[in-house]
């Protein structure tokens, strides 16, 4: 994540936040059990809109699909 934010200096306003024990993954209620493929617990592809730590939009997807998590679907949420 670090390297990740590192490739946006002009970045002011969005925040890098790396989750590898899945501890914020478990209390959103987002986890994806992958343990029988040998992946262990990961976490649902999600994107949300946070101000003032509170969650104004949670586009969460279903299954593999990529319907509603892009940057543009959370541009338009703005």
């Amino acid at each position: 994540m670090k390297a990740w934010a590192k490739t946006y200096p002009e970045n002011k306003h969005v925040k890098f936040l790396a989750d590898g024990a899945a501890k914020y993954t478990h209390a959103l209620g987002l986890e994806l059990g992958l343990g029988e493929k040998g992946l262990g617990t990961r976490s649902r592809r999600f994107a949300l809109l946070v101000d003032d730590l509170k969650v104004k939009v949670a586009n969460v997807e279903s299954g593999g699909e990529f319907t509603v998590s892009s940057a543009e679907d959370i541009i338009k949420a703005l």
